[in-house]
């Protein structure tokens, strides 16, 4: 299942009382819990149970807010790779932290061995990966971009941090539009990256002049835009952005307190 940025934007415009809570308070929950997931011990069997109920917590959000399941679970596949290549290795390696290995009665090749720690610490990586990456896609998911940028000003972000998350959801779509066009040319031209017929090196070379060219191609279009922004009167200066200012209401608060509550309670109880 192919997803594009469009998909992933029209999610984040969707009407649910997720979506309807104010973005600051969302960033402060969301960030909460990834902070409270990364503090958690090396080692301790109680994390595996306050993963759980964080990922649960997540979960049930997801269904309030209507999203697209299957969309989520596909962006978790994808960032997937970046943990399991960290967790994975952890099986095999002997961590200063622990003072005692017992190793599993399995012969491997090489002469390697598998510890019941390592392999405990290794699937607790993972889970804290995973509750991390979807605690960020449920956040960016219920989020319009743009409000993400002015509730993360609002908060007090850096105005320099704020600008540059600005530059960078304006240029990711034209970064996009510009993969897609050359993408229809390639396959006018009849090119398949897959085609077993052709020989490899030629397929490389062809995708390393894709890439080259689609730097190429959206610097040429980022200038464009930058000149086209500076004659609109842009600058430097916040004071000429506008900001939609509202309030908090009863709702944004309970959510706030509902979630800080929650993640104390998991660590004081679990």
């Amino acid at each position: 299942m192919g997803i594009g940025l469009t998909d992933i934007e029209r999610e984040s415009y969707k009407d649910s009382p997720v979506h309807r809570l104010d973005g600051r308070i969302k960033i402060i929950a969301f960030i909460s819990i990834v902070f409270y997931v990364a503090s958690l011990p090396r080692m301790d069997d109680a994390n595996f149970a306050k993963l759980l109920v964080l990922e649960s917590y997540l979960l049930l959000l997801m269904v309030i807010g209507n999203l697209n399941l299957l969309y989520v679970l596909a962006r978790i596949i994808a960032v997937i790779p970046f943990g399991l290549g960290l967790a994975i290795f952890q099986p095999f390696i002997r961590q200063p932290f622990i003072e005692t290995f017992t190793v599993y009665p399995m012969s491997l090749p090489f002469g390697l061995t598998i510890t019941y720690e390592g392999l405990d610490f290794g699937l607790m990586l993972m889970a804290r990966f995973i509750v991390c990456v979807t605690s960020v896609i449920v956040l960016s998911s219920t989020m319009r971009m743009n409000d993400l940028v002015v509730s993360a000003r609002r908060l007090g972000i850096p105005r320099e941090f704020t600008l540059l998350l600005t530059m960078m959801v304006r240029y990711l779509f034209v970064f996009w539009s510009v993969l897609k066009r050359i993408r229809v040319a390639q396959k006018s031209r009849l090119f398949d990256m897959w085609n077993k017929d052709v020989p490899r090196r030629w397929i490389l070379e062809q995708v390393g002049n894709t890439i080259s060219s689609l730097f190429v191609q959206s610097y040429e279009q980022g200038e464009r835009t930058y000149v086209g922004m500076l004659c609109r009167g842009y600058g430097n200066d916040h004071s000429n952005l506008y900001f939609r200012k509202s309030k908090m209401q009863g709702k944004d608060t309970f959510f706030g307190i509902f979630t800080i509550g929650l993640i104390l309670f998991v660590h004081i109880f679990l």
